[in-house]
């Protein structure tokens, strides 16, 4: 028996919901390219993907604030000089997506939800202008039949919002439901919408071990929920 089906009561959940960073896709070598670039632009040090490794999850602007901060803490940052550096960041980013990569397991695990005929979203904090590209490059868009990025709506992951309005969309109760992702923000949205979550262990959340939020299952490959 799958560690879902035994999750769900022997049956399958009837809609499954993901994060994209850290969970489908390694985009951080993309990141930190377009972070180094920005600082770059300023005079400042590249940070580099073991700098921004822990500073993604939180979108864009967040990103960009700790990179001009040089830390996870930004609160100093001068917003001026931080909506400047998002727009650089953001037209680097644009430009080249050619570092990320799907993580392993992760197209098994979609093919086989589609096979099922098993209903996928895609809930992310990254600007929703990114997501069509990004996806078309990995061959992902078929499977969502929703997709919400950190600027659909006026809040974002650890928001629950995003969640329950696919929940709506989909007709699912949340107890039918799954969430899979990698962060801290990832469980917290999952629980206070009250749908089951799976962690990644291979993901970012800033650095820390994913085990310690408590998630519903810890999976080291999303290839071991099939």
């Amino acid at each position: 028996m799958s560690l879902l089906r035994q999750l769900f009561n022997k049956q399958r959940p009837k809609l499954v919901m993901f994060d994209l960073d850290g969970t489908l896709i390694d985009s951080v070598p993309d990141l930190a390219a377009a972070v180094d670039h920005m600082l770059q632009q300023r005079g400042r040090p590249a940070a580099g993907v073991d700098k921004v490794c822990l500073w993604v999850g939180n979108g864009a602007r967040v990103l960009v604030r700790r990179a001009l901060a040089d830390s996870i803490e930004h609160a100093a940052v001068d917003a001026a000089e931080a909506e400047a550096a998002l727009a650089d960041f953001l037209q680097a980013y644009a430009a080249d997506h050619s570092r990320s990569q799907l993580y392993p397991g992760v197209r098994a695990y979609l093919d086989h939800l589609h096979g099922q005929g098993v209903p996928m979203a895609l809930i992310t904090n990254k600007p929703s202008g990114f997501l069509p590209d990004l996806l078309a490059a990995h061959g992902l868009q078929q499977h969502f039949a929703w997709v919400i990025g950190g600027d659909s709506l006026p809040v974002q992951k650890p928001d629950p919002a995003a969640l329950f309005q696919v929940l709506a969309a989909a007709g699912v109760s949340p107890a039918d439901a799954l969430f899979v992702g990698d962060s801290r923000s990832d469980i917290l949205a999952a629980r206070a919408a009250g749908v089951p979550v799976v962690a990644v262990t291979y993901g970012y959340n800033h650095g820390q071990p994913i085990a310690a939020e408590n998630p519903d299952l810890l999976v080291d490959s999303l290839a071991a929920l099939i």
